[in-house]
């Protein structure tokens, strides 16, 4: 019996003439997921795609599971694939879907009729095959409120497809449809929540860290490695560069006002982040800072920080609390991993009063005092190592 997995579209559905754009963005993504597990031919009708198997040996099972973390789906399934003829669909129902209705007690037929031309209404359709399945099943009966089993007939222009319940898509827009942003990743919980959230709108990732050896160790930059390799599963495989950031660190805590170190190493890091990020071809930054959440992230000190230079800085989780950040963070299962115990920059030389309302003028009059400050902070950038993160490798850190 011919099997294939019917995906329904999104979000994009609701495109208008650049819809194909994102359609074959999204056929490119879903190909290079599934590379691995065998070769796949996709077709589009009707706001679904049809990804059909190029070989019997292929897991089906798999495939779903793969495609389940590909943004641009609202629901998919598998389906079997019959001619539109009634005494075929009936039996290919009964064959398909025997298993599990050998193991409930009530169900219900759901029918569609996208093609007009097919003799039978929708009700009945879902009438005819019911009617079959209760002859062919005698511990079934049907119960359209809160049925065990719901089952899908569709009678689409090419052909009949029969399936069971639907499972739920990732949802958004395809990777890279809304071009390519550099994520600022520290260790923690919030940067790879960020990361998903931008990936889900469609913007492709690559990813920067800042290490401050010695105060800083080797494994807390596998830590990162780790996070950007357990998020790969949504934003597929990108780089990761790691900053070597001790001597801008220290210079600024050696002549910088104390009040105002963390601000100004913000600003430091996102002078940096902007050289690599345009060398990256990346059209804006990405954060995981949310409003208030600490003295660096409140209205003024965001403020200070946007103007030291001059990309986009988008930050998905600015009106998130940390329970919702948490709970996004055990769905994309990096929670026990960002949760690990290992130092990262952002928390040395952590002032103990830091001013939560700064003025952009006495920032850039604490800048103007670090002349040499522009110096390391290039050597920084021309510096940063480059690490290759792809979707396929597996997670190698033990905390």
């Amino acid at each position: 019996m011919k099997e294939i997995i019917l995906l329904k579209a999104g979000e994009i559905a609701l495109k208008g003439l650049n819809r194909s754009t994102f359609e074959d963005r999204l056929v490119k993504n879903c190909k290079f997921r599934l590379r691995d597990i065998g070769s796949f031919r996709f077709t589009r009708a009707q706001s679904t795609m049809y990804a059909e198997p190029l070989s019997e040996d292929i897991d089906m099972d798999d495939a779903v599971e793969t495609l389940q973390h590909v943004f641009g789906f609202s629901k998919l399934s598998r389906a079997c694939v019959v001619e539109k003829d009634m005494d075929t669909i009936c039996a290919a129902a009964e064959e398909y879907l025997g298993r599990e209705l050998r193991k409930i007690r009530t169900f219900k037929v759901e029918a569609k009729r996208s093609d007009k031309k097919f003799p039978l209404k929708s009700p009945e359709i879902a009438a005819e095959v019911g009617g079959y399945l209760l002859s062919r099943f005698s511990n079934l009966r049907v119960d359209v409120h809160e049925p065990d089993l719901v089952i899908f007939v569709e009678i689409r222009d090419q052909a009949a497809y029969i399936h069971g319940p639907q499972l739920d898509g990732a949802g958004g827009m395809p990777v890279g449809s809304s071009g390519k942003a550099m994520l600022l990743i520290s260790g923690g919980i919030d940067s790879p929540v960020a990361a998903y959230r931008m990936a889900k709108r469609g913007l492709g990732l690559d990813h920067i860290h800042f290490a401050s050896p010695p105060y800083t160790s080797e494994r807390a930059k596998l830590k990162v490695k780790a996070l950007a390799q357990l998020t790969s599963i949504y934003t597929g495989s990108s780089n990761l560069f790691v900053v070597p950031y001790t001597k801008p660190q220290e210079y600024i805590r050696d002549n910088a006002p104390d009040v105002l170190f963390t601000v100004l190493m913000r600003r430091s890091m996102m002078r940096i982040a902007n050289v690599i990020a345009k060398r990256q071809g990346c059209e804006a930054l990405v954060t995981g800072e949310s409003l208030g959440q600490v003295a660096s992230q409140t209205v003024k000190a965001l403020q200070c920080t946007d103007a030291a230079q001059d990309l986009p800085i988008l930050r998905p989780l600015i009106g998130m609390d940390k329970t919702e950040i948490i709970e996004t963070s055990r769905h994309i299962n990096t929670f026990e991993t960002s949760i690990l115990p290992y130092e990262d920059c952002c928390t040395i030389f952590t002032p103990p009063h830091p001013k939560i309302r700064p003025e952009l003028d006495e920032i850039l009059e604490a800048e103007a005092g670090m002349p040499g400050l522009a110096q390391l902070e290039a050597e920084a950038a021309e510096n940063a190592e480059r690490i290759r993160i792809r979707i396929t490798d597996d997670v190698d850190f033990v905390g």
